[in-house]
């Protein structure tokens, strides 16, 4: 759910943005902002560098993730994943940022933010000893200086800043729920408002498949706010050659059946068969092309390169690296937009995953 955190809240603030008129380049600023806010979180995931037992890795539990995550589990989805955090921190961010000058008045606005922020560090070391400390002090440093870069580079005002730092703070932990542990949402206090983790099915391999497809809705949402803003059509960047995802339930009878404690082999390959077809939707043609060009012993003509030339060597002279030159105009010209190539990926990889979850439960369950 690492990127599902990000994209949810780019999403969202790039959709309101949309919503409220905002021109396109200012909407996706400021949902990146968001984005990268709701990213932070998971820095407490240092603390594994920290408690790993290198002493454990080996060519066996390198395919484990209890071995990983067990390393985090102290202090992983409690501090940063708390809503009370969030609130606390988010405008703090906002107010540290929101000055670009030396006057007294943003000196104290900055000087009260960093007293704030610094006791949040000294009440994680309080409640949570040393590991504590280093991770909300990890956080709160990747706060402000989103925060910074934020005001800086983006012209969104400080008060802008702070609404979009909590928001996007506060957008996290809810896809946790249906990953594993869940999170602290009221840390620190000594209230568990989710027990256990919210089960979509008893069965352990549809529970992934629902996770999964939780995380890709996610994906596509982010993906139509994009088409969006830059005024394209998401249906017309459907690409039928994402229907070649269907042959992927195969896998579900070759696999072993996937869980949350078990899912690379499932994750890997899947998400294999969305990038082979991003990559035959951005080159199209390319394939047989190539094909040619080798029949030929021929390279394309937009680079005109020759792999036989690119080192020359001379008993004279030194070794003489040559670099391709590229036509970047013909390049844009020949080949379509990302857009295409992505949205033909997120089609293959989601006809892949509802064509593995009906074999699955037909065949397998």
């Amino acid at each position: 759910m690492f990127i599902g955190h990000a994209l949810l809240a780019f999403a969202l603030a790039t959709l309101f943005a949309d919503w409220r008129g905002w021109p396109a380049r200012r909407a996706l600023a400021l949902g990146l902002v968001a984005g990268s806010f709701a990213a932070i979180p998971d820095v407490d995931m240092i603390y594994t560098a920290v408690a790993l037992d290198v002493g454990r890795l080996n060519a066996g539990t390198l395919t484990q993730p209890s071995v990983f995550w067990d390393a985090s589990r102290a202090v992983h989805r409690s501090i940063t994943h708390s809503l009370l955090i969030a609130l606390a921190a988010g405008p703090a961010f906002g107010a540290w940022a929101a000055g670009t000058s030396t006057s007294r008045r943003w000196l104290a606005v900055r000087g009260i933010a960093s007293v704030f922020l610094a006791s949040l560090v000294w009440a994680a070391w309080l409640y949570s000893g040393l590991s504590g400390a280093v991770v909300i002090g990890t956080f709160v440093v990747a706060g402000l200086v989103l925060a910074r870069l934020a005001r800086t580079r983006t012209g969104l005002s400080g008060s802008t800043v702070a609404l979009v730092a909590t928001a996007g703070l506060l957008s996290h932990p809810w896809g946790d729920l249906v990953t594993g542990d869940p999170p602290r949402l009221l840390y620190p206090l000594d209230v568990q408002v989710v027990e256990q983790t919210v089960l979509l099915h008893a069965d352990p391999t549809i529970h992934l498949l629902g996770a999964f497809a939780l995380e890709l809705s996610v994906i596509w949402l982010a993906a139509v706010a994009v088409a969006r803003v830059a005024d394209r059509s998401p249906t017309v960047l459907l690409d039928p050659r994402a229907a070649i995802g269907v042959v992927y339930g195969v896998a579900a009878i070759v696999l072993v059946p996937p869980t949350l404690d078990v899912s690379y082999h499932f994750v890997f390959t899947i998400l294999g068969v969305g990038a082979a077809t991003g990559v035959l939707a951005a080159f199209p043609g390319s394939v047989s092309a190539l094909a040619q060009r080798l029949r030929r012993g021929r390279w394309g003509s937009i680079t005109g390169w020759n792999p036989a030339r690119y080192f020359r060597l001379s008993w004279m002279d030194p070794p003489r690296l040559y670099a391709p030159s590229v036509d970047l105009d013909r390049l844009l010209d020949r080949y379509p937009s990302p857009f295409e190539a992505i949205f033909a990926a997120l089609g293959a990889v989601t006809i892949a995953l509802w064509s593995y979850g009906v074999v699955y439960v037909l065949f397998v369950a």
